[in-house]
């Protein structure tokens, strides 16, 4: 990203224990995998080093061609590290959503959700936050499967869930301005939802544009963004429907 948030100015009036509990399970789980050199559980051999981190990224990250039932797991890697056995393939759609590929990876992730994660955990609840980041997650790894069906590379990371709070942000509270870095050196404050709003719009443009199409190498899953992005924006509007429809503060329940 071109633009780094730093800080949302709307005052939350709660601790966002949500939002932090999944900044930390984030920062834990991948403290805890193989490709962090905090493991040192894992051998450090180069060969068997790279073997673990593959192992991990296939049988925890979401592979569209095992969810489709299209072939099974990548034959170079297949065989260079051998079969992966006993993968839980569903539930790979929920846990890929805390496997990062690395520090970076991880970086940047946590410091968008670290912004935006509390403000829209405040404005609707801390039980509908979560279930927000999980269905937006889901819908995201959903939508990127669907893209490629035929897709051998594990997806993963939390960017799919992220930007389902984005989307739910543009709805619920646009009207903050951002403190943000842009082009990661220059100070700006910016309108909430022309950051958002212009993430929405790159995202959409590198999807449709191919950057994530089959035989892309781009790492990112552009495709992904956009639909937890919709996804979010959707569940969103829902909520707000319901607060206008029962005329309560749905910030104010768990």
């Amino acid at each position: 990203m071109a633009a780094l948030p730093l800080n949302d100015d709307y005052p939350v009036r709660r601790a966002p224990v949500v939002a932090y509990a999944l900044i930390a399970a984030n920062v834990l789980l991948y403290l805890a995998s193989p490709q962090a050199a905090t493991a040192v559980w894992y051998p450090p051999e180069a060969v068997e080093r790279f073997c673990a981190i593959q192992d991990y990224f296939m049988r925890w990250g979401a592979v569209p061609a095992e969810l489709t039932g299209t072939t099974g797991l990548a034959a170079p890697i297949v065989a260079e590290c051998g079969q992966i056995e006993g993968k839980a393939v569903w539930f790979s759609l929920l846990s890929s959503m805390f496997v990062h590929g690395g520090a970076a990876h991880l970086l940047g992730n946590m410091v968008y959700l670290f912004v935006f994660g509390p403000v829209v955990e405040d404005r609707i609840g801390r039980l509908r936050f979560l279930a927000l980041y999980l269905v937006t997650g889901l819908a995201a790894a959903l939508g990127q499967t669907l893209s490629d069906l035929g897709g051998e590379v594990p997806m993963v990371g939390a960017s799919g869930a992220i930007s389902g709070v984005l989307g739910a942000y543009l709805v619920v509270q646009f009207r903050s301005r951002v403190t943000t870095l842009v082009f990661v050196v220059i100070p700006m404050r910016l309108p909430g939802w022309a950051l958002v709003g212009s993430y929405f719009v790159l995202q959409y443009l590198l999807y449709v544009t191919g950057s994530d199409a089959p035989g892309e190498d781009s790492g990112v899953a552009y495709a992904a963004h956009v639909y937890g992005f919709i996804a979010g924006v959707v569940l969103g509007l829902v909520v707000y429907r319901l607060r206008w429809r029962s005329g309560t503060r749905l910030s104010d329940i768990y």
